[in-house]
């Protein structure tokens, strides 16, 4: 679809991140998405304003929070009159919704709309068997004590045991951290380069706390002001001695508590507009969102799970025609440190990129100092949902105080996908 208007970035706000049964253990997704859009109302004095599509979603959630997107709207601050569509695509949830809003801004269906996602790995739908819920659904179907009795009829204690949401790929069986510890063995990262990696992600977070960075960025919720998973004062010595957190039995397993991101309870939203919608507000734009990508493979018969970003990224490049040195800041999800590192040796590999990505030479390395210069979600965070969010409001700021420049957002998921995009600001005319 041409675009045919720019689609910019007004800015975006969060909760602070929580670790999963913490500060946020009994608000739930619907708690936090009201918290988080009424913080962006606030924010660009909304309230009562339609917006032409508030897009919103979360991984997990329970049946009663199928129209969310709506809900949390109407509870927002915004007119009625805005509509709200509940999207998912696991942890890209919320720069898809991005996206979304952002092809109907380019198009001309709506002129400014919210992305955004919440999720909860605390507050969870725990499930039952079908023999439990036929004898639920019989006693409440019953007209007499006697048929209420006979639904109960041969029960057994068995029938209580629940259902979590799943944590394993249903195709493999195997975890997403199981996935990316074959991912790091076939592409040979060490155990003490994934600690590196995450110890200078919460260096940065920390050092980009102090200086105020987040300050519009992060919403005080329930006293908390500042997301709860930070260790600043991690070492590389602290973090060599925590034990593999899924290989636990080979002698080889290299992912940890301390490289791989926690469960995580939180909600981010942005806010995105065109130029004349903006202006007609007196809102400024802090960049603009020009190209996305959205790609697969084929994890159950042997590529790496999280290893989609790499194809997204590498078709992406070549309709923008940019090479992967032709930006000021990378900004790849830390589902875990091995997948960053893993997707860094595949674009400097000539064999992947010439046999997986079809290229004639490698995409090439990039500039260390210019990957999450903010820290990312090794040390924020990562609610599923509203990782997307988090990333593109914290990356349209960067832009911004930059004054020009370009990003480069790589997002990877479960069922073996990737969600890219970038973000540009161009040097001012005056």
């Amino acid at each position: 679809m041409a675009i045919t208007k720019p689609i910019g970035i007004i800015g975006g706000v969060r909760i602070p991140f929580c670790r999963s049964n913490t500060a946020y253990s009994d608000v739930g997704n619907f708690g936090m998405s009201v918290k988080t859009l009424g913080a962006l109302v606030e924010r660009f004095d909304l309230h009562g304003v339609e917006l032409g599509e508030v897009a919103f979603g979360s991984v997990i959630k329970h049946p009663s929070d199928w129209n969310l997107a709506r809900e949390a709207t109407l509870s927002s601050g915004l007119a009625p009159t805005t509509p709200g569509i509940t999207i998912a695509r696991a942890c890209g949830t919320s720069l898809d919704a991005a996206i979304l809003i952002g092809n109907k801004i380019a198009t001309g269906q709506i002129d400014a709309g919210i992305a955004g996602g919440a999720d909860t790995t605390s507050d969870v739908p725990i499930v039952y068997g079908k023999q439990l819920a036929g004898r639920i659904l019989a006693t409440a179907r019953a007209k007499t004590f006697g048929e209420k009795l006979r639904a109960w009829k041969g029960f057994s204690f068995g029938e209580l045991k629940p259902s979590f949401p799943g944590v394993a790929e249903p195709r493999t069986g195997k975890s997403m951290g199981d996935h990316c510890e074959l991912m790091a063995r076939e592409w040979h990262i060490a155990r003490a380069d994934q600690d590196q990696l995450a110890l200078t992600s919460h260096q940065r977070a920390a050092a980009a706390y102090a200086r105020g960075f987040f300050k519009d960025l992060v919403v005080p919720f329930r006293t908390i002001v500042q997301d709860n998973l930070l260790r600043p004062d991690s070492t590389l010595e602290k973090l060599a001695t925590l034990k593999p957190a899924f290989d636990k039995t080979s002698g080889q397993g290299t992912l940890t508590a301390g490289n791989s991101t926690a469960l995580t309870d939180g909600a981010a939203a942005v806010l995105l507009a065109s130029d004349e919608w903006a202006a007609a507000r007196g809102l400024k734009v802090q960049a603009y969102l020009t190209h996305a990508r959205v790609a697969a493979v084929d994890f159950v018969h042997g590529e790496g799970l999280l290893m989609a970003p790499t194809i997204a990224v590498s078709r992406m490049l070549d309709e923008a025609g940019l090479t992967l040195q032709d930006f000021d800041f990378y900004e790849i999800h830390e589902a875990f440190a091995a997948q960053v590192l893993c997707t860094l040796r595949a674009w400097e590999s000539e064999s992947y990129c010439r046999d997986r990505l079809g290229r004639d030479k490698p995409l090439g390395s990039i500039d260390p100092a210019k990957l999450n210069v903010n820290g990312s979600s090794l040390a924020l965070g990562h609610p599923f949902a509203a990782t997307g969010a988090r990333i593109v409001a914290s990356l349209a700021k960067l832009l911004e105080e930059k004054g020009s420049g370009r990003g480069l957002i790589s997002i990877c998921t479960a069922g073996g996908m990737g969600v890219v995009a970038i973000l540009e600001r161009p040097v001012s005319k005056s």
